[in-house]
């Protein structure tokens, strides 16, 4: 068979990255658009492998009892596959049943690739104050849009560099929304739009081979009755609720192991503007010992404002792996006894922290470590490791459902040597 075939198929699986398992006379097909119990009409697009194939779908032909209307209808099934705006692949699965399959992907990454049996659930973003939606729609506050050649302005096709004009963005907050109806032509590149906790949209071009931009606005950020300097175009977290529903959790699970030791010292790393590390001083008291460590010159900046009413706290500019790999070289004695009685929490980008890190952190002893995870396959294969090192994660893994009608999902494991 060649591209472009149709086939049908009988939807058995879920793989990670959104797509679903069929099989085609014994050939694994991974077919987006679907779910599992149901039979599809899909179009083949990649048959180069002798293992897989990959196809769309383009009708259903027996529905699964958890498919609904998609939640953006220009991604809908009846909508051309090159046509529909990606960003949105579980928008066609009722919101209950997207945790679900979240739930296996995170318990099936962990059994195959970091060979550990581990109990999984994943919840929703905030709380009876502070509730998702109930479609999980509304909780982007920002979103990247991409401007082609031509001058469109919108969504990248799903699994493409090919910009789709969208009437609608029903992930993003209404204001972030709004903001992006009224972008008119502009210079190809990506236009980022923001929207902090003042509620006023920032509207950021970044047009192709421009390499200097503006001195960047800095925003304000709120976490409960805390506020976090970022620039507008910095990280932070993209769900309304993540924030407060990330240092809630994590905090809760330092707690739940025993009182946090204001005189150990404690490292924040990939610490970004100081969100975790604000959280272990918040449980440790006025003079816990905490390090953020951040690449990025400008969030390390950001992060020593916003630490700075802890006398213990400070902001280090650094990879992580360096950052480690010289406290194992040299701290003292003092250090490592500090280090041996605290917490170091990690929250690595996609790619995970890897091996270097994970041995690294080992090697200082450190009794409790948290790791804030963002893609299941990376904490699978780090959880390994740190395994094969002596440590547990005994409490499993509390995942977060903070990208809800995405594949995507956030993991908290607690991990005790």
């Amino acid at each position: 068979m060649r591209d472009g075939d149709l086939i049908e198929l009988d939807i058995t699986g879920i793989a990670h990255g959104g797509v679903f398992v069929g099989r085609h006379e014994g050939r694994v097909v991974f077919v987006a658009d679907t779910l599992p119990g149901e039979r599809v009409r899909a179009r083949l697009t990649d048959t180069r492998k002798k293992a897989f194939w990959r196809a769309d779908a383009v009708e259903v032909l027996e529905a699964a009892p958890e498919r609904r209307p998609h939640v953006w209808r220009a991604a809908d099934i009846d909508i051309d596959p090159a046509q529909r705006p990606g960003g949105a692949e579980f928008g066609h699965i009722v919101l209950g049943h997207q945790r679900a399959l979240k739930e296996r992907v995170v318990r099936e990454s962990l059994q195959r690739v970091g060979r550990l049996d581990l109990p999984v659930d994943v919840s929703p973003a905030g709380d009876a104050s502070a509730p998702e939606t109930d479609d999980g729609t509304r909780w982007r506050t920002r979103v990247s849009l991409h401007v082609d050649d031509r001058g469109r302005v919108g969504a990248y096709a799903a699994r493409s560099h090919r910009v789709i004009e969208t009437p609608d963005l029903p992930l993003a907050t209404a204001g972030v929304a709004d903001a992006a109806a009224e972008i008119r032509g502009s210079e190809p590149g990506r236009i980022d739009l923001v929207q902090p906790a003042d509620g006023r949209v920032r509207v950021l071009p970044r047009p192709d081979g421009v390499r200097t931009h503006p001195a960047p606005e800095v925003v304000e950020e709120r976490v409960g009755d805390r506020t976090f300097r970022v620039d507008a175009g910095g990280f932070w977290q993209v769900h309304r609720l993540a924030a407060q529903t990330l240092t809630a959790l994590v905090a809760d699970e330092i707690e739940a192991i025993g009182a946090l030791d204001p005189e150990a010292l404690h490292l924040d790393l990939y610490g970004g503007v100081g969100l975790f590390a604000a959280t272990i001083a918040d449980l440790g008291g006025a003079s816990t010992r905490v390090v953020s460590v951040e690449s990025d010159p400008r969030a390390t900046e950001h992060a020593g404002e916003n630490l700075a009413e802890w006398v213990g706290a400070r902001a280090e500019t650094a990879r992580a792996d360096r950052f480690v790999a010289k406290l194992v070289a040299d701290a003292s004695a003092r250090e490592r006894e500090r280090l041996a009685r605290g917490v170091v929490l990690l929250d690595p980008p996609r790619a995970g922290a890897g091996r270097e890190v994970v041995e690294g952190i080992a090697a200082l002893t450190s009794s409790t470590v948290v790791y804030v995870a963002c893609d299941p396959v990376a904490l699978a294969r780090d959880l390994a490791t740190f395994s094969d090192l002596g440590y547990r994660a005994d409490r499993g893994i509390r995942g977060v459902d903070l990208f809800p009608n995405s594949h995507h999902v956030e993991a908290v494991a607690v991990l005790r040597r």
